[in-house]
């Protein structure tokens, strides 16, 4: 994991300062959990840079309030397709948008959305294994948030630690594609406790993996009973306009 965060303390007892969550309990349960976190010093450094990191994503929240702006993060191991459906509702979405882009090196993903029209700001983390609430605050300095209805957030490609930082976002989507196999919503429970909407993506493959969708859409509402899921392939059209749907309605809610 990242060099900033409590994911990466060994036992030197040495920590890292980083970012936060709106809701603390997943990221304290972390550390009550962690031996080598389990003093009182290291956890009151740590939950002030968790206060810390809070206080500037609701700082983000403002800025999209004040701009009419529904800002939405993307979550998901790498390689599970959050670029892709970005390139996929440049096509068809009726509301503008644009994203922040994380990745530990590189400007690729960011290279891919602008080739599409969408205006695109690349953060590279790093070694930092998510984003937090002060590098998205920063990229919004370089986004026209008058000239978007939607700001995506691209986290980096992670399972574990960018469910635990709160961005500044309103809604929280999570991607799981199918050639990932079965277990991953199991594994790890707290990414899909915070998803308002579950993708099951590259659908398209399923005649080709031992892939039970039914059963891990049972998982992922045993996890969270009211969460929103759907099943996605960029390469079905009719999939990714539920996709659109979905965000406007969220959008026409708020």
């Amino acid at each position: 994991m990242c060099k900033d965060c409590g994911c990466s303390i060994t036992d030197s007892g040495h920590s890292h300062d980083h970012g936060s969550t709106n809701e603390h309990q997943g990221a304290h349960q972390h550390l009550h959990d962690n031996p080598q976190l389990n003093d009182k010093k290291t956890i009151d450094i740590i939950t002030k840079i968790l206060d810390k990191n809070d206080h500037e994503a609701g700082h983000n929240r403002e800025h999209f309030n004040s701009k009419g702006v529904l800002s939405i993060n993307l979550m998901s191991s790498p390689g599970s397709g959050k670029t892709a459906l970005l390139e996929a509702l440049a096509d068809i979405a009726e509301f503008k948008f644009g994203v922040v882009e994380g990745d530990l090196e590189t400007s690729k993903d960011a290279d891919r959305l602008k080739a599409k029209g969408i205006e695109a700001h690349q953060i590279q983390t790093g070694s930092a294994c998510h984003l937090d609430a002060f590098m998205v605050h920063k990229a919004l300095h370089h986004m026209d948030l008058d000239a978007m209805d939607v700001c995506f957030v691209e986290n980096v490609g992670n399972l574990v630690c960018p469910a635990s930082y709160d961005v500044g976002s309103h809604l929280n989507i999570v991607l799981v594609s199918i050639p990932e196999g079965e277990d991953k919503i199991a594994k790890y429970p707290v990414m899909f406790r915070k998803a308002d909407l579950i993708l099951f993506t590259k659908v398209d493959l399923l005649p080709y993996f031992e892939y039970d969708i039914e059963a891990e859409k049972e998982m992922a509402r045993k996890l969270k009973p009211n969460v929103d899921i759907l099943e996605v392939s960029t390469k079905d059209e009719a999939s990714i306009k539920k996709v659109a749907e979905w965000i406007n309605f969220k959008k026409r809610m708020r």
